[in-house]
């Protein structure tokens, strides 16, 4: 596993404190935003503004269009973007507290290079509308918050560059999910429950991928749907090395005692719906 990958393990771990965590939760269920689902559609798309569901069903990308309509824009009714963005972070960053304890307080100068590798120039060919959007944000006034936003900010960006590179590829609505549950043995309802997709439309995808030569009839991935997936990940690897550069060690570095608090806490599952490894 090359250096930006290894990035991607430590500080999508970070990030993913705010889909899993109690606090997170709570803070949501305070902003009056009802039920998990609200809560994270609510959340993570405040930093676009008060925007609809078909701009936040293109940015995710990988959730039916009726499971986003359900949650917004109801939530901007219940809290306005900007009272969500600050309430996330400052649920991410009790978090953080709470599990990795000292290990959170980075040196000033390692959180103001990460802050500035977060803020870099992404990729001008990819459409980076949530990172370039959480790179637009005021930073927190808490340092773990601060922390914690980098890591976010660096986070969309890979999940913009995944999302430019299934549009390349072809993969669009459930298929990407059905390939990957296919590939990693990831049980299918995992995905498919957790991004809104019903029986029958699992069921068109797979057909689909199996018509296009990447499944097998009978179950698993073909040469040509591993060529596939590996293609995807490589354009989505390489806009992280991009985007760190020759800092993508340091990342892994300095990211690393934080990461492991939360992967060993056990508030990250694994498997989980974000395709998220657990680190090695």
């Amino acid at each position: 596993m090359d250096a930006a990958r290894r990035a991607w393990t430590r500080f999508e771990t970070v990030h993913a404190v705010t889909y899993f965590a109690a606090e997170s939760r709570d803070a949501a269920a305070k902003a009056d935003l009802r039920g998990f689902w609200m809560g994270y559609f609510g959340f993570r798309a405040a930093p676009l503004g008060p925007v609809g569901a078909v701009a936040v069903t293109a940015a995710f990308w990988n959730f039916a269009p009726r499971m986003v309509g359900r949650a917004i824009p109801d939530a901007w009714a219940h809290a306005a973007p900007a009272e969500l963005v600050r309430a996330r972070a400052a649920a991410a960053a009790a978090t953080l507290e709470r599990l990795a304890g000292g290990v959170v307080g980075l040196h000033t100068a390692d959180l103001e290079r990460l802050e500035a590798l977060a803020q870099a120039a992404g990729d001008r060919d990819v459409d980076v509308a949530l990172y370039a959007a959480n790179a637009a944000l005021d930073p927190p006034a808490s340092p773990v918050a601060r922390l914690w936003q980098a890591c976010t900010t660096v986070r969309e960006h890979r999940g913009d560059a995944h999302v430019a590179a299934l549009r390349g590829a072809g993969l669009s609505g459930c298929a990407p999910h059905v390939l990957f549950a296919a590939a990693e043995g990831v049980p299918e309802s995992v995905l498919r429950d957790n991004r809104g997709w019903t029986e029958a439309e699992w069921g068109e995808a797979t057909a689909a991928l199996v018509a296009r030569g990447v499944l097998a009839p009978g179950g698993g991935v073909t040469a040509a749907g591993r060529e596939l997936r590996a293609g995807v990940e490589v354009d989505t690897d390489a806009a992280t090395r991009r985007l760190l550069g020759p800092d993508a060690m340091w990342v892994v570095e300095v990211l690393d005692p934080i990461a492991r608090a939360v992967a060993t806490s056990g508030t990250v599952p694994y498997p989980n719906p974000m395709g998220l490894p657990a680190l090695a």
